[in-house]
């Protein structure tokens, strides 16, 4: 079956993590995506010895232009014709600088798609502060969401605005992409990572606009012991997640403890908790991953990054397919 974005071109400037994920989407749906790089290679080819690169870059055609000089840009522009859509992670004004933003572009193809990827956004005081993913989620009120017991926030390991960004990103380049192919009419799109992470904060302000609460829906936040994370015999974790009341029942089933019925709204640190937590850790974690696989009682092993890919979920999932299939 022909992808659904077979016969489409997407310029991709960009370097490191969220431009190249959102370029590379793009790809995995068929567009013939062209990475534009320096003589010198996007940097991420000198993080890790070049994984960085190969993780956000499969299935791009990678060209080499020196932007800075009129022969690069010239080449550029020759590409830009045969574009559909181009995306960007400068700072602010350096397209511009180089005779390649949205409206010097528009000049050589007027239907364009231009999508500027940035840390926080084009226009206003912070526009050209340097910032990385932790910064992004700190100011989005994203890193307030994720503390420990002390209440410290949680150093993620993962880069979570570079790839919600990058996500949200191909999103919108695909609604524009609609309305261009519809109506004949390009866009310029202007996209801040900060901004991104605070679009998924939409329960947290519902609850504190109602005085309800300051960090989100409460039933999920940590103050119930059927939703709950806990430690295993051997020191991994798992997470429980019997919210509703026929899956605390099957939990209670498991666990052989009826008596246990009344007890899924009680809190942490109770004796009630205490219990329950001597039986997670009365199995270690591959019980548990077998158990979660046959009761249905929202249960699941935290499994390490490398551990997902012999999980049946993943290992029945076709290869290179993140979506919903299309059948």
């Amino acid at each position: 079956m022909e992808k659904a974005l077979t016969g489409v071109r997407i310029l991709d400037v960009t370097y490191y993590v969220p431009g190249p994920f959102a370029g590379m989407r793009l790809a995995e749906l068929g567009a013939d995506v062209i990475k534009i790089e320096p003589p010198t290679g996007d940097p991420s080819r000198r993080m890790g010895g070049g994984l960085v690169h190969s993780a956000h870059n499969a299935g791009k055609q990678i060209v080499h232009l020196d932007l800075k000089s009129e022969s690069g840009k010239q080449e550029m522009l020759e590409l830009v014709r045969s574009a559909d859509a181009l995306i960007e992670t400068f700072r602010p004004g350096v397209m511009k600088k180089l005779g390649l933003d949205y409206e010097s572009v528009q000049e050589h193809k007027s239907d364009i798609v231009y999508c500027s990827l940035s840390g926080y956004g084009q226009v206003g005081k912070l526009a050209h502060l340097g910032s990385h993913d932790l910064n992004y989620l700190a100011l989005s009120g994203a890193l307030d969401q994720l503390r420990d017991k002390v209440g410290r926030p949680v150093h993620p390991t993962n880069t979570l605005a570079d790839y919600t960004g990058g996500l949200l990103a191909s999103e919108q380049i695909l609604a524009a992409l609609i309305r261009k192919f519809r109506t004949g009419e390009g866009a310029y799109l202007d996209i801040a990572l900060a901004e991104v992470m605070a679009e998924f904060l939409p329960n947290h302000d519902a609850y504190t606009k109602a005085g309800l609460s300051d960090h989100g829906v409460p039933e999920i936040g940590g103050g119930r012991i059927s939703y709950a994370i806990y430690e295993t015999k051997d020191g991994r974790f798992v997470t429980l997640g019997a919210l509703e009341e026929k899956f605390w029942r099957n939990f209670c089933e498991l666990a052989g403890r009826p008596d246990w019925l009344s007890w899924g709204e009680c809190a942490p640190g109770t004796s009630e908790h205490g219990q329950v937590e001597a039986f997670f850790k009365s199995k270690n974690w591959e019980e548990w991953y077998g158990l979660s696989l046959v009761q249905d009682c929202c249960l699941a092993p935290v499994l390490t990054a490398d551990e997902r890919h012999r999980h049946p979920f993943f290992l029945g999932r076709a290869p290179g397919v993140k979506t919903s299939k299309v059948r």
